[in-house]
């Protein structure tokens, strides 16, 4: 049987992936349905937490689970380590005395508690005093009652969230208003500043990105290029003489280390590091999103029998974000860098064969079910393994971005 679990980051002030809310997911098919709210409830909690592995979906962030109030009195959330919860209370949890109580428990045990789409009800004062968050629906609460809820029940102690902010404008609203956290779509259509210039690091590693993808690799090239960045030096020493390549001595030279790489290991290796690095003044979970592009992209192309094209869907995939970590539009970035015309084409949204398994994982971030499961179908794919991928390169990406040399 197969099993879905979407998740939607939840960013602080600064941009930095605070959490993720975990989502009841019934696969491709009806996305958002379930007849049963308590075990909708139950599948992400076991599914998350004892079958996929919450490491897996989160990366040591905390998760925001949405919690019924027979899930909430049946201390199922004792079973989940404190320091990996929010436990969310559903706004349609009927406040009264044994709610209450649960909730004292769960917070004299550590247990951070948020009040999901939050409406004030004179009942919901007992809470408010416990609550750690407020979240905020943005599309159903207007912009008098956005502040007016802030003003008047910041004294309480919670730290107020907004959610389903679906533009830069309303996630810049939200923050002059003073809340402190944030969730919704302003993430997945990042706000392009046009014309905006590039800086001195990101040009370079801009060059770096240039010369990989020229149709003939020159190794002293690009050594040169490497050299002027003395973290980039010290980065590409470091991975090759990891334990992962096991060579009988130290590599000193970059040259050397180069040619032991080989062209395609170097193109992967230096795309993941200049993505990171032009990305350092983004959210983390911009360039975290796009490794996870790259490499399920790269998965599905071997999937499809693509293999001898698989590091050209990994390109494609790496680089479907790179607007929005340049700040530059996509058809400006892609007249410096030399890429095949096909993933050009793929990464400005004409329709080929790159295009369709990039459309997939977008489709799958986006919870867009019908025209998800369309675009598997004509893939000749199955769901399971869409998922299955998935997960597999979300696991992939959390260990490369926050394990490695990033």
């Amino acid at each position: 049987m197969d099993t879905f679990v979407a998740r939607q980051p939840i960013f602080d002030r600064n941009q930095k992936v605070y959490g993720y809310e975990l989502l009841f997911r019934s696969g491709v098919e009806n996305i958002f349905i379930h007849p049963d709210p308590e075990q909708a409830t139950s599948k992400v909690i076991s599914d998350s937490f004892f079958l996929l592995g919450i490491s897996r979906l989160t990366g040591g962030k905390r998760a925001f689970i949405n919690i019924t109030k027979d899930i909430l009195l049946g201390e199922y959330l004792y079973l989940i380590p404190k320091e990996l919860i929010v436990v969310e209370i559903l706004e349609n949890v009927d406040v009264n005395s044994q709610v209450i109580q649960a909730c004292e428990k769960l917070k004299r045990a550590g247990y951070l508690i948020a009040l999901d789409d939050f409406v004030y009800e004179d009942s919901y004062k007992p809470l408010l005093k416990l609550a750690d968050f407020v979240k905020v629906d943005f599309l159903s609460t207007n912009g008098d009652k956005r502040k007016a809820l802030v003003e008047n029940f910041s004294a309480y102690g919670p730290r107020f969230l907004a959610e389903k902010l679906e533009t830069p404008l309303s996630f810049r609203e939200a923050k002059i208003l003073g809340y402190q956290y944030f969730q919704g779509y302003f993430f997945n259509k990042p706000e392009i500043i046009r014309g905006k210039d590039i800086t001195g690091s990101k040009l370079h590693y801009l060059l770096m990105l240039q010369e990989i993808n020229r149709p003939e690799l020159n190794f002293k090239k690009l050594g040169e290029i490497i050299k002027k960045e003395v973290s980039l030096s010290y980065k590409l020493l470091r991975y090759i003489n990891s334990a992962y390549f096991g060579l009988p001595n130290k590599i000193s030279s970059i040259l050397q280390a180069l040619v032991l790489l080989g062209e395609r290991e170097i193109r992967k290796w230096c795309s993941l590091i200049a993505i990171a690095q032009m990305g350092l003044d983004k959210p983390e979970e911009l360039i975290l999103q796009a490794i996870i592009r790259a490499r399920y992209c790269e998965l599905i192309a071997q999937r499809l029998g693509k293999n001898e094209r698989k590091d050209d869907f990994f390109l494609m995939g790496m680089f479907s974000l790179i607007d929005a970590i340049l700040d530059r539009p996509m058809s400006e970035i892609l007249r410096d860098i030399p890429i095949v015309d096909e993933i050009k084409e793929a990464l400005l949204g004409e329709e080929n064969d790159l295009s369709k398994v990039l459309r997939t994982i977008i489709l799958y971030e986006k919870g867009d079910c019908m025209e998800l499961t369309e675009n598997i179908f004509g893939l000749k794919l199955r769901e399971d393994v869409v998922l299955r991928v998935y997960l597999d390169s979300v696991k992939w990406a959390h260990e490369c971005f926050y394990l490695g040399d990033f």
